[in-house]
């Protein structure tokens, strides 16, 4: 039995673990902190002693998140080998394992309405995982004329919002958004023509 009460051996830890289980049942919005620490086996004052409330601890929540997150991408790229395309397309499929493995996670990092300049740890974490996607797209778009290249930050955002618009309508299981094909599929797809515009792959790839 856990001793209940500020003496809990790991509280922030435990704390995390139990509200990231909430997120992943009801969303970011749809606990509180008293529910927290039921969970986690502990009083709610004892929470404040290391959160200063449920914002907090969603932006650490998030915070860790896109710490695996940027792990994740940085292992997907893995400088850029075997190839810069198989590399960039490493990335998205990628963030379509994190979004399955780590909901709770996924959703304090996209769903919860933080703020970056609120918490300026969680911008930075962020900005690293971004980083690995743009170096990515820098590299892989090299070769396109400087006047027809689109800007690595314009290129990364366009498949980010690809990656993440088919995470939300079809690798969650939400009711009515099941697709006849696999999100990978949809999303290989969807990396495929945007660059065959590019110029980036031949028609038939």
């Amino acid at each position: 039995m856990v001793k209940r009460g500020y003496h809990h051996g790991n509280l922030r830890e435990a704390l995390v673990d139990a509200a990231l289980k909430l997120i992943a049942e009801k969303g970011p919005q749809g606990f509180t902190l008293s529910e927290a620490a039921k969970d986690a086996d502990v009083t709610p004052a004892a929470v404040y002693r290391h959160f200063a409330g449920r914002e907090e601890l969603i932006a650490e929540i998030a915070r860790q998140g896109y710490e695996i997150f940027a792990d994740l991408m940085e292992y997907a790229y893995n400088d850029g080998q075997p190839s810069a395309l198989a590399a960039f397309e490493a990335t998205g499929r990628a963030y379509l394992a994190f979004a399955r493995r780590h909901p709770g996670h996924y959703m304090a990092m996209f769903e919860s309405g933080l703020a970056f300049q609120d918490h300026p740890e969680l911008a930075r974490v962020a900005a690293r995982a971004s980083a690995v996607l743009e170096r990515a797209a820098a590299r892989l778009s090299e070769h396109i004329p400087r006047e027809k290249r689109p800007p690595p930050s314009m290129f990364s955002a366009h498949v980010w919002a690809l990656s993440h618009g088919v995470v939300e309508l079809f690798a969650r299981a939400r009711p009515g958004s099941r697709s006849p094909f696999p999100p990978e599929e949809l999303l290989e797809a969807g990396i495929g023509i945007y660059l065959r515009g590019l110029g980036l792959l031949p028609p038939d790839r």
